[in-house]
């Protein structure tokens, strides 16, 4: 049986009809198209489908669909405008705060969050900010950094 879904993504309104036990990731990736949010460990730990829900962090493996319904979602794609990358995206990319990728996206989106709330964080704030991100290549020095740069300009 599948239910009635309405939902706010990157500013764009989609009216969907999807099973009970769909979660947001499902919704994001398999419905929408947008693979840019990851499937990571499937149960919150790793941060990779990390995505904002009325400007919060949440894992999208972790929100059943319908629990978002008349919400909106910013999903890493949402970041982009004009054809040009966030900030943020461009301060992890001169800083070498990039590996694989993997975890990137729910990473920038977790620092978004933190910056809209405070735009001059230090690095305890930015490391527990990112505390449920995890990344296997960077070791999150140079992610904290990317971050840092941010906050002093």
């Amino acid at each position: 049986m599948k239910y009635a879904l309405t939902l706010k993504v990157n500013d764009e309104l989609y009216e969907l009809e999807v099973p009970a036990n769909w979660t947001l990731l499902d919704v994001i990736r398999d419905e929408l198209g947008l693979t840019g949010t990851k499937q990571g460990c499937g149960s919150g730990e790793c941060g990779a489908c990390t995505v904002l829900l009325e400007g919060e962090p949440v894992n999208a493996c972790l929100i059943l669909a319908l629990q978002a319904a008349g919400r909106s979602v910013l999903t890493i794609e949402g970041l982009s405008k004009d054809r040009k990358i966030h900030p943020i995206q461009e301060s992890f990319i001169t800083q070498g705060a990039i590996q694989c990728g993997f975890c990137t996206p729910g990473m920038v989106l977790s620092v978004k969050a933190l910056l809209d709330r405070n735009p001059k964080p230090k690095e305890l704030e930015i490391r527990e900010a990112l505390a449920g991100n995890f990344c296997r290549c960077t070791g999150y020095q140079k992610i904290v950094e990317a971050v840092l740069s941010l906050a002093n300009r």
